[in-house]
């Protein structure tokens, strides 16, 4: 009986740690359905400031009345420093974000742009060590296992951007671009912007600086006001008037406002209540779990999926440098979840031992110190 009760509490306590790793799978899968919508409504010839600010009123709208149903009674009170913090989560996770990442499209190409997101990783870890959310500890086997792998993910990232070589043919009938397209005029102007790289790319890394700083602001903010739906409804509420002042400054012709019912809605709706909506929330519990860090390392994983998914529904290519980038980006996360475990599971003792450090060991009523790697001596007496 006894064992059954031990396999059972092994099994749950395996299933409640594989939470949050599901939960990120799930994220970067929906992720990958907004780059994927993204394309959607560019070929439809959609002004992309348009659909960041109708993205966000969809997203506030959906969460709304789970915010409201669900969280009514455990709700916090709604202080002036949760709402400073939703309004720069807003800032950096939606407004300058979304607008940056979108015109560094313009300006580049919407390869380059997502080579240039899987920054985020190796800039999230800087920061938060910075901000002392997350520890270097460069002497041990986890910290370096934590860098080797966030630059593992970088590099694999970028070579499955890149690195083409020998094409692999995944034939479909399916190519959702054909039956969506209606911008020509848009996509020829944003062909003659793609030679201006360099502007193109500073704005790629404002938005990844942007996203890095709103993944630590969300980290603070999930543990002040830890209603996932309430939090994350304050935030896209923000990023929707945010990003509708923006677009009303930017986009003047009122024509360009009409979405109608077609995929140009469909984007709106897919992005806002679910991309930035639910999944939002989810996002928020994950990092919340398991910290900023943790949640960033899982964005070239979108990468594996958009190459996936556009080779069978967008007529994209696939190529032999994706298959080598998908294995050193499943390479590189499996290590630096390797190193969150082994602190994981470090922080439950109550102290990481460097190689130079000494380990207190009480047993019973006496204390001896021990070098890394010594035994206990044999007048030690067992307890009682």
């Amino acid at each position: 009986m006894g064992d059954e009760e031990g396999g059972n509490t092994s099994w749950t306590t395996l299933v409640e740690g594989m939470k949050p790793a599901m939960g990120m799978v799930v994220i970067q899968i929906v992720f990958a359905g907004i780059n994927i919508f993204n394309k959607l409504a560019i070929n439809d010839g959609m002004d992309m400031r348009i659909l960041v600010a109708y993205r966000y009123l969809f997203a506030t709208v959906s969460l709304a009345p789970f915010a409201f149903i669900l969280e009514r009674k455990n709700r916090p009170k709604l202080t002036w420093k949760i709402l400073m913090q939703a309004f720069f989560s807003g800032l950096f996770g939606a407004t300058l974000a979304q607008n940056l990442y979108v015109s560094s499209i313009k300006l580049t190409s919407a390869t380059f742009a997502s080579a240039m997101t899987n920054l985020v990783p190796a800039i999230t870890f800087i920061m938060a060590v910075i901000f002392r959310l997350e520890n270097l500890r460069i002497r041990t086997k986890t910290g370096q296992a934590k860098i080797l792998g966030t630059l593992g993910g970088v590099f694999g990232a970028t070579i499955l951007t890149f690195l083409k070589g020998k094409e692999i043919n995944l034939q479909t009938n399916v190519n959702l671009l054909k039956s969506h397209s209606n911008g020509g005029n848009q996509m020829a102007a944003l062909r003659q912007e793609y030679g201006n790289r360099v502007m193109g790319s500073i704005l790629s890394l404002g938005s990844c600086f942007s996203f890095a700083i709103w993944l630590i602001i969300q980290a603070k903010m999930s543990k002040d006001y830890p209603c996932h739906y309430s939090s994350t409804a304050i935030m896209c509420l923000m990023g929707s008037v945010q990003s509708i002042i923006f677009a009303l400054c930017m986009v003047r012709n009122w024509e360009d406002w009409h979405i109608g019912f077609g995929i140009r809605l469909y984007s709106a709706a897919y992005t806002g209540a679910v991309g930035s909506g639910l999944i939002l929330s989810l996002l928020a519990w994950c990092i919340n779990k398991k910290g900023p860090l943790y949640a960033s390392v899982f964005n070239p994983l979108m990468l594996v999926i958009v190459a996936i998914f556009g080779s069978l529904l967008l007529d994209e290519k696939l190529h032999i440098g994706s298959i080598i980038g998908a294995v050193l980006i499943v390479i590189g996360l499996y290590m630096v979840l390797w190193g969150k475990g082994k602190e994981a599971g470090a922080a439950n003792i109550g102290k990481f031992p460097t190689d130079e450090e000494t380990i207190d060991v009480v047993v019973g009523p006496k204390k001896i110190e021990l070098q890394n790697g010594s035994a206990l001596s044999d007048d030690v007496d067992e307890p009682e």
